[in-house]
């Protein structure tokens, strides 16, 4: 009976540690809902305390992704934290691939946020960063973000995206959700049999899948929402059923108000106005659970609408009104925001407040509009082909009519055609010509480009040689002052080293972005002192393109004032946070380094050997500068530049 109660234990403990395995210093993660799906609704808090064991920075930045993600199904804001936090770590180690991941993790969050402009730059911004077979996630959401614009042509175009790249690569998943996305926008349309068709497909390859994931579970939902359009109560019940079963078992708010919406509207329509406005509240309960204003609307929209069906209309005035203040004026999915409004106008009609029930009515009609405009001009631009097509064939038999009488004029048009053909043939043997020349020019273009980054890289290899033999030097020296004034040179030959290296990685061999730089620089300098563990770099400030003049001498100005801090701000092996900023403004460059030391005392002078303090004043004297220090508490040195941009 003993082993029997271990054996239980050992196989319930497996079941919800099931993504994160920790076997002494080596962590194997088993991904969760592509791996399997054998794990309880704690798998999130699992992912989450796991993560302080995970060392390996790749497999973090995995781990926080999908945590990110899964997490939006319960929590939008703490959501968006998390992927934040992970991109912060991609973009530290310059990892472009798991930055692209995160940032349509980002958009999704975002777009169920209701930021629609912000969710859509995030996504095409991650295009270029993710490999192809792994995009039709990123266009997914794509298509959710016109969807919810109301522009369903647009989102079909992303969903057909999706199919292709699904059917190229093999990939079931992609595919399932195509044809999840497009049964989802014919329910739109009201083509519920052809979506429900869609639908079935595409739960038909989830299965095959045997992962009842997020996606699985939506599915259900969209499925059930077409078969009451069709009037298959019964049937849409359900798949409702298994939807919140999975919704319960998982924790997926989004897809249990999603669901319990749904389920209010089909008991609306069956005449059960008590399990409507039960399954109205539940959607409510959950969508304040997710924080998601978007939900939350929606459902006091569903429990407004049982309110109007049981005659209710001063409560359903109250949910309604809610769900207007809910929205907001910003609010992006007008199609729900005009049902709300067609509900309102029921509502006042109603109650007797006929002013107030017109008022509504306008506003419907006037959000129907802005829905629809983008289908309003598809149709008046069919119009307008048909109507040129038709003017064309007018013009032909109107041309065959004359063509005898007009044989003169013929042979004119003839004439000056063959002369129009003359000249276009001269222009084109220009154009050609000229295109060739272009070319020309463009190849050499690329090879002095290629030239300029090979010396740029062999400029850095050499730094890097030259800094390699003053390690090996300082190594052999034991005096720990000559030894200090080794290292020192040494991370001033390494400072314009990267300068070199960010120039030939760069796109543009002109200038460096120097918040990249200057986080790579501290990074450096921070190891060489081994204090990675107790100072910490902050460098707030926007992205900044500095040309090589400029960059150097700043960057060895801030090299040396990172140096002095690491050396004499923190004593004792104190902790502390060294901050670097640079900003332009009104033709000048504000540089501003700081820490939160024990500062310099009374003397308001740079420590060290003199020749980083007569180092940094030539160097500031060079950009034409002026240097102000101040102390107490810690240590801030602010810097004026003039800028000299070259005519």
């Amino acid at each position: 009976m003993k082993w029997i109660i271990v054996f239980l234990f050992f196989t319930i403990t497996l079941r919800t540690e099931a993504q994160l395995f920790f076997s002494h210093e080596k962590v194997n993660y088993k991904q969760v809902f592509v791996e399997s799906d054998d794990f309880g609704s704690e798998y999130l808090e699992n992912l989450e305390k796991g993560l302080s064991k995970i060392q390996n920075d790749t497999l973090r930045i995995k781990v926080l992704n999908d945590l990110g993600y899964l997490t939006h199904s319960r929590n939008l804001k703490k959501s968006l934290s998390i992927i934040n936090r992970g991109l912060e770590e991609a973009r530290r180690i310059d990892n472009k691939y798991w930055e692209g991941r995160l940032q349509v993790s980002q958009g999704a969050i975002l777009l169920r946020l209701d930021e629609l402009d912000w969710a859509e730059m995030v996504l095409k911004s991650a295009i270029e960063k993710i490999p192809e077979s792994e995009s039709w996630l990123l266009y997914t959401n794509l298509g959710y973000v016109f969807e919810r614009r109301g522009n369903l042509g647009e989102a079909f175009d992303y969903a057909s995206k999706t199919l292709k790249i699904g059917e190229k690569y093999g990939d079931k998943k992609a595919i399932a959700m195509a044809y999840s996305d497009m049964s989802n926008l014919f329910w739109k349309q009201g083509k519920s049999s052809i979506g429900l068709e869609y639908g079935l497909k595409s739960i038909a390859l989830f299965k095959k899948r045997n992962l009842y994931d997020l996606d699985y579970d939506f599915t259900l939902h969209v499925i059930g929402n077409n078969l009451i359009k069709l009037n298959r109560y019964e049937e849409a019940l359900a798949y409702f059923q298994e939807s919140i079963s999975i919704g319960e078992r998982y924790g997926f708010y989004n897809n249990l108000s999603d669901t319990y919406i749904a389920l209010s509207d089909l008991y609306n329509q069956k005449g059960d106005y008590i399990a409507a406005e039960k399954s109205g509240l539940e959607a409510l309960k959950y969508a304040e659970l997710l924080e998601n204003d978007f939900m939350i609307m929606r459902s006091l929209l569903s429990l407004g609408k049982s309110n109007n069906s049981i005659g209710d209309f001063s409560h359903a005035i109250k949910f309604l009104e809610k769900s207007i203040r809910v929205a907001t004026k910003d609010f992006g999915d007008k199609y729900y925001l005009s049902l709300v409004y067609l509900e309102l106008s029921k509502a006042y009609e109603g109650d007797k407040k006929f002013a107030k029930a017109l008022e509504a009515s306008r506003t419907y009609d006037a959000l129907k509009q802005i829905v629809f405009t983008a289908e309003a001009d598809q149709r008046i631009s069919l119009l307008q082909t048909e109507m040129d097509v038709s003017q064309k064939e007018n013009t032909i038999n109107l041309q065959e009519a004359r063509l005898e009488k007009q044989k003169m004029l013929q042979i004119f048009i003839l004439t000056l055609a063959g002369f129009l053909v003359v000249i276009l043939g001269i222009l084109y043997v220009v154009l050609v010509r000229r295109k060739k020349y272009n070319m020309l020019l463009e190849k050499q273009n690329l090879e002095k480009e290629h030239l300029l980054k090979e010396i740029h890289h062999r400029v850095k290899n050499n730094l890097e040689t030259i800094s390699s033999l003053l390690a090996l030097q300082t190594a052999k020296i034991e005096n720990k002052e000559f030894q200090s004034i080794m290292e020192q040179t040494q991370n001033r030959v390494h400072s314009i080293g990267l300068i070199h290296q960010k120039l030939y990685q760069g796109r543009d061999l002109k200038t460096i972005e120097m918040k990249d730089f200057f986080l790579n620089l501290g990074e450096y300098i921070i190891d060489t002192f081994n204090a990675s563990m107790r100072i910490s770099l902050v460098c707030d400030m926007d992205t900044l393109d500095l040309e090589i003049d400029q960059a150097i001498p700043i960057g060895l100005i801030v090299n040396e004032l990172l140096s002095n801090s690491l050396k004499y701000a923190f004593p004792n092996e104190n902790k502390g946070i060294i901050k670097v900023s640079l900003s332009e403004k009104n033709s000048h460059l504000l540089l501003q380094v700081s820490d939160n030391g024990i500062g310099i005392g009374d003397k308001p002078e740079i420590k060290g050997s003199g020749f980083g303090s007569q180092l940094i004043s030539l160097l500031t004297k060079q950009l034409d500068g002026k240097m102000t220090l101040i102390s107490n508490p810690g240590t801030e040195i602010f810097f004026e530049f003039q800028i000299h941009k070259a005519a």
